[in-house]
């Protein structure tokens, strides 16, 4: 069922928008006892969801008892990003999502099925798991709040994945990015039906029906000007209000670039991507758009790490971004990557498959460090004085040496493909 409904490629929501289209909502349900919040996690700020828990705790005051950002495998949130992303909020509401312990499978995906829709790629059983605070903690209402957008794992982010994947065990999210990753990125990116979300539906369908779900999911553009605005909020229980967000997703955040594009600068906002397991959407969101022998060029000031988790870090540190055949063979050389199969498919995806080179400039990261995982090297103050963000705008630039480059302020906000590559 749909609550709320309201957005298009023109629409620009102002927060009293936001705040009255969950109170409607919110009415329309009617009174709750006991609510648990499921954010995203500071990786998302500009998703509005930290305006929108906010507003649910104006809402509901004592009766919001609990507030589970999805970090999935991302690191728990600090108190200065809580303070930033949910003011006004208790932190004593904030709960940490354990993705490795604290979890338990409501039910088991037959590999049969999962190898029907992957055309044999995939054969395993995969397990429904979410943090064990849904489950038996005693709410009468989830509330999900995330925001809906091109994405390399399960083609459009948010729905059931912020659950499922957000709220997720350390087998669910490894075997849910590695379906996605053998099925083929290029066939799953910016396609709200896809291989890994008929698993998370088919879950949802047969295994959680008893969660009392509400799905609060915005659309984030950009205007004339280049400021991010919120263009949608569709508010429901089903399956239907994520297709309205991802339609209007695609029409907002989805860019089919003329000719592909011979060299790419992302910047990446140090606020938000401190790792290269994050960093890497300046990768996963502008493969499809780069010709081959073309240049993306990542300035990525905050940039410390590799993985958001120290066993990750460890595996990319050993086994490099050297694409799909060397990934599949580590991984089937190797327990520790069977064991991380989430590591494994960002280890392809964070791949340009030798059709292009990737340079990251990184704040902290040593040049021994980024060229030991396949990356090239640049200087940081270097390509930010030669490409500086302040004075380039998105899309296409001519810098006064009559170099033409394509930038991008964020590219967790959209996807960039050339027909091309943009396969069915």
């Amino acid at each position: 069922m749909i609550y709320f409904q309201r957005g298009s490629k023109n629409t620009a929501l102002s927060p009293q928008d936001l705040k009255d289209a969950l109170f409607t909502a919110l009415d329309k349900i009617g009174p709750r006892k006991r609510v648990i919040a499921v954010p995203p996690d500071y990786t998302r700020y500009h998703s509005k969801a930290g305006e929108l828990t906010t507003y649910a705790y104006d809402f509901y005051k004592e009766n919001l008892t609990d507030i589970l950002p999805a970090l999935g495998t991302h690191s728990p949130m600090t108190d200065e990003q809580i303070d930033h992303m949910f003011p006004r909020v208790p932190k004593d509401l904030f709960r940490i999502h354990d993705w490795r312990n604290e979890i338990v499978t409501l039910g088991v995906v037959p590999g049969s099925y999962i190898s029907e829709i992957t055309d044999g790629r995939i054969d395993y059983d995969w397990p429904a798991q979410v943090n064990k605070l849904l489950n038996e903690g005693g709410h009468d209402l989830i509330l999900s709040i995330g925001q809906v957008v091109p994405h390399e794992v399960i083609g459009m982010a948010n729905y059931n994945k912020n659950i499922f994947v957000g709220t997720g065990g350390s087998e669910g999210i490894n075997k849910s990015h590695f379906i996605g990753a053998a099925y083929g990125m290029e066939r799953i990116m910016g396609r709200a039906n896809n291989p890994v979300r008929r698993v998370l539906n088919y879950a949802s369908e047969q295994f959680a029906s008893h969660l009392p779900i509400i799905y609060v999911q915005t659309v984030i553009g950009r205007d004339e000007a280049g400021n991010l605005v919120p263009r949608g909020i569709f508010i429901g229980d089903d399956e239907e209000v994520f297709e309205l967000a991802a339609d209007l997703s695609i029409k907002v955040n989805f860019e089919m670039v003329d000719e592909p594009l011979k060299k790419v600068v992302v910047y990446l906002d140090p606020s938000e991507f401190k790792s290269t397991w994050l960093g890497n959407k300046s990768i996963y969101r502008t493969r499809m758009a780069l010709a081959d022998g073309g240049e993306l060029i990542v300035l990525a000031p905050g940039l410390k790490e590799f993985g958001e988790d120290k066993t990750i870090d460890q595996l990319i540190r050993k086994y490099g971004y050297f694409g799909t055949p060397a990934t599949l063979k580590a991984t089937e050389e190797n327990k520790e990557l069977r064991e991380n199969l989430g590591a494994a498919a960002h280890l392809i995806h964070g791949s340009s498959e030798d059709r292009f080179s990737i340079t990251y400039c990184p704040g902290h990261l040593s040049k021994e460090e980024i060229e030991s995982v396949n990356f090239k090297y640049a200087d940081l103050k270097e390509m930010t004085k030669k490409y500086n963000p302040e004075k380039l705008k998105d899309g296409k630039n001519i810098m006064p040496d009559g170099e033409e480059i394509f930038y991008i302020s964020n590219p967790a906000v959209g996807l960039w493909a050339h027909k091309d590559r943009f396969k069915d």
